[in-house]
């Protein structure tokens, strides 16, 4: 499970996680926030953006106690 994707898509995917982020006014924004389905969520994003890393860790909390289920 690629917890990245799966708080993207929780966050109803890339253009409403950059207009969250506050970047979606950036050129190619969208397109980055795609990007990190596939490479995951650069550190700076995470650090910058203290709600969405909360999101990032509730989720992957929830992935792993799935697993354990």
């Amino acid at each position: 499970m690629n917890t990245e994707v799966d708080v993207i898509e929780q966050l109803f995917g890339p253009k409403r996680v950059a207009e969250m982020l506050g970047i979606s006014d950036k050129p190619g924004a969208i397109q980055r926030v795609v990007n990190w389905r596939r490479r995951g969520i650069p550190s700076r994003i995470l650090i910058d953006h203290p709600e969405f890393h909360r999101k990032v860790k509730r989720a992957e909390r929830l992935a792993s106690e799935a697993s354990h289920a």
